[in-house]
Formats: structure tokens, sequence, C-alpha cells
């Protein structure tokens, strides 16, 4: 016994080395790495999956506190706690209602104008969440619309068309603009800029893409950040085009910033497009995702895995992925010296999703094209809805300078 009690431990007539105990330790140790890595891998694939696949459920981030006949109590957030208009989704989406003017807030709730309730129980709503969208459907502008469908590589994409009315001198108008949504969201979001184009004497398409929930699906049912999307939106100017469009603008909010500037830069309807007007854009995904994470607390390491998976070959069997995504042709501030034609770019640097930085950047890096129109407070693709008077005057002020800034960028 006194030579086991010198070499190791006697417990329930076993012993246990000095040796076997550091092995064990050093297997426990090795076990607790293994996990952790697989634990970092699992988070950066579920990081990098949740990018690229379309979202099933939103979240409902509020809870609704109270309900007068025209006033709503909701918990105090950024978002709730934020001037303007919106929308409330409530119920998983099977309700929807309106809200305006804060009446009161504190640390906890913020009481709000109830607009209206379009409909659902809102009274029986625990639950809800802001939306920029406001307007659901072309008829509630008051304005004439035709439900088209544009022939996409796909298939046929529905579309909303609404005609500019005739101008009384020149006739009917042979200008347009193509309005492309976001990630997660409909052709609703884009109803907000209707008015301001039709005033300038612009045709409105506001168009659907692969994957939206309206558009066709591609086979792996996966958003490609705009490295596919923008076929859809280069059909939709092939649709313009036979409908007697000579000038085209796009407009991109959000992801459909992104997509709009690869249909900007790779459609063969270079003659016809005028300009681009870009709302809370995507103009590099890198930091886009690198901005989402760090926001989630996700490790930087995990994040650069995420977003390096994303554009691995071998990555799609996690992904779900059809195709790698290259990520560099996302890239907007390194490729600015391939954009030609002018653009105006609103965003805010209180956006919370999509930071501004490279939109600043690339203002900076090309001047000569870009106009660059900065907010502050507002959120997320939700600039209209706070300061609805300086979005629209600075769509229309550069509207009106559209012509020559063409023949300016044409001479340079």
């Amino acid at each position: 016994m006194a030579e086991q009690a010198e070499h190791g431990q006697q417990q329930g007539g076993s012993v246990v080395s000095a040796g076997a105990v550091v092995g064990i330790v050093a297997l426990g140790v090795a076990g607790l790495a293994l996990a952790t890595v697989a634990a970092a891998g699992a988070v950066a694939v579920t990081m990098a999956r949740r990018i690229v696949t379309p979202p099933v459920d939103r979240e409902e981030d509020l809870r609704i506190i109270a309900v007068g006949e025209v006033t709503i109590t909701l918990s105090a957030t950024v978002d709730s706690l934020t001037p303007g208009q919106y929308s409330l989704w409530f119920n998983r989406d099977t309700g929807h209602a309106r809200v305006g003017e804060i009446l009161d807030f504190d640390t906890e709730t913020v009481t709000r104008t109830l607009l209206g309730v379009d409909y659902g129980d809102i009274t029986r709503a625990r639950r809800a969440r802001l939306s920029g969208w406001f307007f659901l459907r072309p008829r509630e502008l008051g304005y004439p619309f035709d439900s088209v469908e544009i022939e996409t590589p796909l298939g046929a994409a529905p579309a909303w068309f609404i005609p500019a009315p005739d101008n009384q001198e020149e006739g009917p108008s042979d200008s347009w603009v193509i309005q492309v949504h976001g990630r997660a969201v409909r052709r609703s979001e884009t109803l907000r800029a209707v008015t301001a184009f039709r005033d300038a004497g612009y045709h409105s398409l506001l168009v659907s893409y692969r994957n939206d929930g309206d558009a066709p699906r591609t086979a792996d049912n996966r958003y490609a950040l705009g490295l596919s999307e923008w076929q859809d939106v280069d059909a939709a100017i092939s649709y313009a085009v036979e409908h007697g469009a000579k000038n085209v603008v796009l407009m991109g909010w959000s992801m459909g910033g992104a997509t709009v500037l690869q249909t900007a830069t790779r459609t063969a309807h270079t003659d016809i497009l005028r300009g681009i007007v870009l709302e809370s854009p995507v103009i590099d995904w890198v930091s886009v995702l690198d901005y989402q994470g760090a926001v989630s607390h996700v490790p930087r390491l995990i994040r650069l895995a995420a977003i390096a998976l994303l554009g691995e070959k071998n990555g799609r069997i996690l992904t779900g992925l059809g195709a790698p995504i290259d990520l560099s042709q996302l890239d907007f501030v390194t490729r600015a010296g391939d954009l030609q034609l002018p653009i105006l770019l609103l965003h805010s640097d209180d956006d919370g999703y999509v930071p501004s930085g490279p939109s600043r950047e690339l203002a900076l890096a090309r001047p000569d094209i870009v106009r660059f129109v900065p907010f502050d407070t507002a959120r997320h693709v939700k600039l209209w809805n706070y300061d609805a008077v300086k979005w629209t005057s600075a769509i229309s002020g550069w509207l009106a300078d559209l012509p020559a800034l063409n023949r300016k960028s044409i001479s340079g």
C-alpha cells in the first residue's frame, strides 16, 4: 500500500496512476477544445445559412401593452421610439395596422397614434413588429395601376405597373423607374416611392424576383445576394423597352441596391439606363455581414468563417446554395470605378442593420457621379417613414437634375 500511495491513489479497490490522471485531463481538455470548435463551426454554418435562406417567420420583437380607439402602447425599443409613421404587423403577420405620432414614452413603454387597422383583431394581439412598408397595395395610393407579368429566366414574375399621367404637351411619357425591393420582403416595400417618381413623369414598375415569395423559385431556394437576382431586373428592363421605355432609372432598397448595382454593370441595356437611386443599400456585403454578426455578439473569427463559407464550393452542402457566392463581385467600394451612371444615395447613419460606412466610402470614391444624402435617427429602409419631406425632395431634386447629370457623365 505504501508503494501504491507513492505512485497513485487507491479508490474502490482500483489504482489510478499519476500518468493516467494527466492523460485523462489532457483528453478532457482536447475534448473540450473539439467541442468548442464544433460549436463554433455550428454557429458559423447557422449564420451562413440564415443569410441566404428566405425566412419563414419574422421576429415579433414588440409587446403590445394596451390598445385604445386611436392609440396603442408598445414596449420601448429603438425602433418603436423612432418618430414617423409605420406599419405594425401582429399575430404572425395575419394582422396589419398603421401607427404614427409618438404621444408619450418612458424607459419601458411608448404610446403612439393608432392610424388604423387594416385587418386582424389587434385588441387580442400580444406581440408585433414594425415595418417601413406602410402601403400594402397600389390601390391605396389612389392611382390607376395594372398587375403585369415579367418573363424572367425562371418564368413569369408578377409586377405592378403604375403609369404616370400623360403630359398635355408631350403626350405619354417614355421614362420609367424600376423598383427593386430588399431581402425578406416584397414589392409593397417600394410603393412609398411611386408618388415622387410619378410627379416627375415616370411610370413605375414594381417588380418581384426569384425566391421572394412572389416570383418563381430557384432549385436551391436561396438568395444569391444580387448575383443572380439581377437577371430578373434585367428582364424587367426588357419589358419596359418593349412597352415604350427610352429612359430607365433603377431604384434598389437594401439588398435591392446590391441587385441594382449588379444590373447596371452587367445588363446589355446600357443605352437606356439613365441613373440609379439607392435607399439604405448594401454596397459591400462583407461589411454588412460582419456588422450584423457583431451586433448579434458573434465572435469575429466565427463571423469570418461564416462569410468565407458562402464563397466555398464545398460549403454548398452546409449552406444549401446551388453555387458559391463571389462576395468580391458585390463590393462596390472596391468596384467603384465600374460604375458610370449618376447615383442618388440615401442612407441613415442610424440604420441599425446595414451600416452607412460603405455608402459614404462609395460617395467619397465617386463624387463625380454620386449624390449622397445622409439621414440620422431613421432606421433601415425607413427614411421616408421618418422624414418623407426630406426623402421626397431629395429624389425630386435629383430627377430634375438628371438630364444635366447624364450630359456631365457622358462628357466626363
